[in-house]
Order: C-alpha cells, then sequence, then structure tokens
C-alpha cells in the first residue's frame, strides 16, 4: 500500500524527468557525504541536480513521465542527475566530480527516448557547448553564400584592376 509520502515523491520525480533534457545514471557506492556534496555543488553550477532515489520510485516515476527506457537500468545503488540546460555542461560536471570523488561512476544516460552507454555520455564531455556548435553551423551556412559574392565580385575587381593599371600608363606617359 503506497504511503502519502512516497506518492508525493513519485509525482515530483516524474515532473523532474519531465522537464529534464538529460537524465544521467551513476553508482555512488563508496562515496562520501562531503564529496556528494561537491558533486551537488558542481552540478547546481551547471543548471542541473543530483538525487538518490529508491529504485522502485524512480522506477514508478519513469514509467509515468514516458522515459520506459529508463526503467530497465535502474538497478543497484543509483544517483540520477538531471540536467535542465546545456547537456554538455551536465555531462561535464558529472566527469569532474567523477574524477574528484572515488566510487562515484557514470554508468550511462537518457538522451530523449533514448538510453546510451556510459562510453557515449562521456563523449558528450568532450563536445564544445551549444553556442558553439550553434556558430559553427551558422558558420558553414554562411560561407557558400560569401564565395559566391567572392565569385560575382572577381571580374567586376580585375576589371577595376585594369582601368587602374591604364589610368597609371596614361599617367605616366604625360
Amino acid at each position: 500500500m503506497p504511503t502519502e509520502r512516497k506518492v508525493k515523491a513519485v509525482g515530483e520525480l516524474e515532473q523532474t524527468m519531465a522537464k529534464s533534457t538529460i537524465i544521467v545514471l551513476s553508482d555512488y557506492r563508496g562515496v562520501k557525504a562531503p564529496q556528494i556534496t561537491n558533486v551537488r555543488r558542481k552540478l547546481r553550477a551547471s543548471n542541473s541536480e543530483i538525487k538518490v532515489v529508491k529504485n522502485t520510485l524512480a522506477r514508478l516515476a519513469a514509467t509515468k513521465a514516458g522515459k520506459d527506457a529508463l526503467v530497465k537500468s535502474l538497478e543497484g545503488t543509483t544517483a540520477i542527475t538531471f540536467g535542465y540546460g546545456d547537456i554538455t555542461a551536465t555531462v561535464k560536471a558529472l566527469v569532474s566530480a567523477q574524477a574528484d570523488a572515488e566510487g562515484f561512476v557514470i554508468r550511462g544516460g537518457l538522451l530523449g527516448d533514448t538510453m546510451y552507454s556510459r562510453e557515449q555520455i562521456l563523449t558528450l564531455a568532450t563536445m564544445p557547448p551549444r553556442e558553439v556548435l550553434l556558430g559553427r553551423v551558422l558558420g558553414q551556412m554562411n560561407a557558400p553564400i560569401s564565395r559566391f559574392v567572392g565569385v560575382l565580385a572577381s571580374p567586376v575587381r580585375g576589371f577595376m584592376g585594369i582601368l587602374q593599371a591604364r589610368i597609371r600608363q596614361l599617367e605616366e606617359t604625360k
């Protein structure tokens, strides 16, 4: 029989899962409380949070939130990190925390409706931030147009060069 407290916890967890952009699962076995506090601090700076919840409650919340891919991965001692903004910032904070907290290991994560392995999640840490990627895409979109304008301007530039050379030649002969 579910208690009111558990029902409330599942509801809050469901809302958190629904609004998060990335969910990362980590094993925290052997991590001391001060180290977890440092992990929380680093994650807060990247618009993320970490929660330790019973797996049964997390499974119920994941099912209700439509994150069915997450249900199978909720086993053992699991800390769940919820990222609300830039995905790479969350993963970079977790990788940094993993280096500082012995025993803290990233196991995998959910991005959209797809579950990713540990290696795939760690790959996200090497990616540049969203703004840099958008800048690169816009630069790539702008490059063909810039080249086309250069090609169109080239004959005019060449003709102007010929005219200026002829003007100099006429001035020298005077």
